[in-house]
């Protein structure tokens, strides 16, 4: 529930898992394929997990900025997300369900003010507000140096 919309994102998805959307202001269109570990030809396009995935690590790694500024803490420029969304059969025996973890990465940071910095993000990240309780959500936090993505 939002006591007043700051901004309102609108999409179109069309032929579901096999299918394709787009953005209403044409700033994201992608093609959208089913991996074949879920029954499909895991064609080129996209997934509805793998956009998932992409979009709770970028807000997060925003709500982790924010409780940082608030609390007059420097977060490093290379501070990642490695998300990963599973998706599988719900544990109550009726349908599917998702879940994530998320290693969240701030180099040079002590341990635990990052571990704070984490906990107090997934209070106020709109992601992890809409999932509470619905989905479990894991994290791992490191402070090492950054390590170049296999695939940035």
């Amino acid at each position: 529930m939002i006591k007043s919309s700051l901004y309102a994102a609108q999409a179109r998805a069309i032929g579901g898992r096999m299918g394709r959307a787009h953005t209403h202001d044409g700033r994201l269109s992608v093609e959208l394929s089913t991996p074949k570990a879920m029954g499909g030809d895991d064609g080129a396009g996209t997934n509805p997990e793998q956009l998932f995935a992409v979009g709770y690590a970028a807000c997060f790694i925003g709500a982790i900025k924010a409780v940082a500024r608030g609390e007059k803490i420097a977060v490093p420029d290379d501070l990642t997300i490695d998300s990963t969304v599973h998706f599988g059969h719900h544990v109550k025996g009726h349908g599917f369900s998702i879940a994530v973890e998320m290693v969240v990465n701030l180099p040079g940071l002590d341990q635990q003010v990052a571990e704070d910095l984490v906990e107090k993000a997934h209070q106020v990240c709109p992601y992890s507000n809409a999932t509470r309780g619905n989905i479990e959500v894991k994290f791992d936090v490191t402070t090492g140096p950054a390590e170049s993505a296999a695939a940035e």
